[in-house]
Parts: structure tokens; C-alpha cells; sequence
């Protein structure tokens, strides 16, 4: 942490990895994603984007910490967390698909109008 900046960082290193695959299902899975707008009742004036934690679980559920509707031993709300940035392996690999698509589409075009 600095005056201007906070890093996060999570440890990403190839050693302390198995089982390593492609995410090769990114379009899909993230069509599944039912992204938002929405305020926070206790900050009614301020509208953002986001997502229903145990909607993203579905689709990404080690984004979502927590159980839906889950309270604790005293009758009071366990609220759901989600760490938003476990979305952008998933995002990445949509993307790169789509791109994927969008090259051969201009191939086939290309080839087309040739």
C-alpha cells in the first residue's frame, strides 16, 4: 500500500499449480452470468452494476463466499461476499474466444468478397 495506490495480490506462480487446463467453455459460462444494476439500501443514492452472489455461484462459485439466505446460531443474516475480480480469468477466456470467432468470420468474409 502506498498514498496513492493499495495492491491485492494473489499468489499466481506455475509452481504452485495442477491440473492446469484451458478454460475452453468462457462464452458459454459467462451468458450464464446475469449482471445487474442496482442500488444498496443503505446507500439508496448511489445506482452501480454487479451481481447477485448466489446467482454469479452458479456460474462461478469461487468468486461467492457464503450460502444463500444462510443466518448465523442468533436469527441474524450471513450476508454473501463475491470477489469480483475471480470473474476476469472467465472474462478473459470469452473474450478470446469471440475473438477467435470474429477472425474466422473475416477470413470466410474476406475470402468471400475475393
Amino acid at each position: 500500500m502506498t498514498a496513492s495506490a493499495t495492491n491485492f495480490n494473489t499468489s499466481s506462480d506455475y509452481r504452485l499449480k495442477e491440473n492446469v487446463v484451458v478454460i475452453a467453455d468462457g462464452i458459454t459460462r459467462v451468458k450464464q452470468l446475469q449482471p445487474k444494476r442496482f442500488n444498496f439500501i443503505v446507500d439508496s443514492d448511489t445506482t452501480v452494476d454487479g451481481f447477485i452472489a448466489h446467482e454469479a455461484q452458479t456460474v462461478v462459485p469461487e468468486a461467492v463466499t457464503g450460502t444463500k439466505d444462510q443466518v448465523d446460531e442468533d436469527g441474524e443474516a450471513v450476508m454473501q461476499v463475491m470477489d469480483q475480480s475471480k470473474l476476469i480469468p472467465l472474462l478473459t477466456a470469452a473474450l478470446q474466444e469471440a475473438i477467435a470467432k470474429i477472425e474466422t468470420l473475416e477470413i470466410k468474409v474476406a475470402a468471400f468478397e475475393g
